[in-house]
């Protein structure tokens, strides 16, 4: 027998819950630095080691957009009265009902004025934790009085993009807000009055198609997701590689699809001097043009 005995002892657990809060730490996806949670906030969600963009809620991004942060809100009320009945693996009721709970909003845009350097704005700002950013027939509503709301104001639009594309749950209703939307900013264009497209990680499917690439001004932020389908998807298709990068915003900037990649630490400055220089020699109000009629026959 042994003379020396080592006594194993189980892990004591201790009486208390630990007292370090959950959430205080977060791990940068590209680094692998690890973040502080509070320095992360306070430098607008961007890794200070690499630059990396998190995501942020639209609430977000209206705070941190705006003069002290502060909006007025619009269409809060909105929300969607699930016209197909649509249900897959759970009814659309309760993905919606889910959506709420999980964002405290009724659907995936927040529509706002505000100013930004003193200039005021019309702001949309869409929130990709409701159901991927998907727009459906809300949001569709949202963004055209958003237009609306620009035109009775005359005042500058700017939609913040962060969308997985049209819901498929609202079927085609969903794809009608495409030409609905694109039909309100003609009206816009017509008027003379600026719309700038911010997009942000990730911008695809409809809304690609349709909005978010019908800016005066498109802005992207760095290494966003922007295309309509996704990569993997056109890799399927066509059975080849894609090259680094593709659909990501230095890609599309180099292709001519962007205006400009801002860091989102200087994306108010820029927002406020693009704004300046489209305004700047803005003439008098222009009235939409009469519609056009048939000349007499003969």
């Amino acid at each position: 027998m042994s003379w020396f005995k080592k006594a194993r002892r189980p892990i004591a657990t201790p009486a208390e819950p630990s007292r370090v809060p959950e959430g205080l730490w977060i791990k940068c996806p590209s680094c692998n630095q690890i973040l502080y949670e509070k320095d992360l906030e306070k430098n607008l969600r961007v890794c200070g080691s690499c630059s990396h963009h998190f995501r942020m809620s639209a609430a977000e991004r209206l705070a941190a957009l705006l003069d002290e942060g502060a909006w007025t809100e619009y269409d809060r009320n909105l929300e969607s009265t699930d016209p197909l009945r649509f249900g897959d693996k759970k009814p659309y009721r309760d993905r919606l009902a889910a959506g709420a709970a999980a964002t405290g909003l009724r659907d995936a845009a927040i529509s706002a004025t505000g100013r930004i350097d003193g200039l005021e704005v019309a702001v949309v700002s869409m929130e990709y934790g409701f159901i991927g950013g998907s727009m459906g027939v809300v949001v569709g509503e949202i963004i055209t009085r958003a237009v609306e709301r620009a035109l009775e104001r005359r005042i500058p639009l700017i939609v913040v993009c962060c969308s997985g594309g049209a819901r498929m749950m609202e079927g085609v209703l969903s794809l009608m807000q495409m030409a609905k939307i694109s039909a309100a900013l003609a009206r816009l264009d017509r008027a003379r009055l600026p719309y700038i497209a911010v997009l942000t990680d990730p911008t695809t499917g409809g809304v690609t198609a349709s909005y978010a690439m019908l800016g005066d001004l498109h802005i992207a932020e760095p290494g966003a997701l922007i295309g309509f389908a996704g990569p993997r998807v056109i890799e399927q298709t066509i059975r080849q590689r894609l090259p680094a990068g593709f659909q990501r915003s230095e890609f599309l900037l180099e292709h001519g699809m962007l205006d400009m990649v801002v860091d989102r630490r200087k994306l108010r400055d820029t927002l406020a001097r693009s704004i300046r220089f489209m305004t700047a020699s803005q003439a008098e109000p222009v009235a939409e043009p009469a519609p056009l009629q048939a000349e007499p026959a003969g």
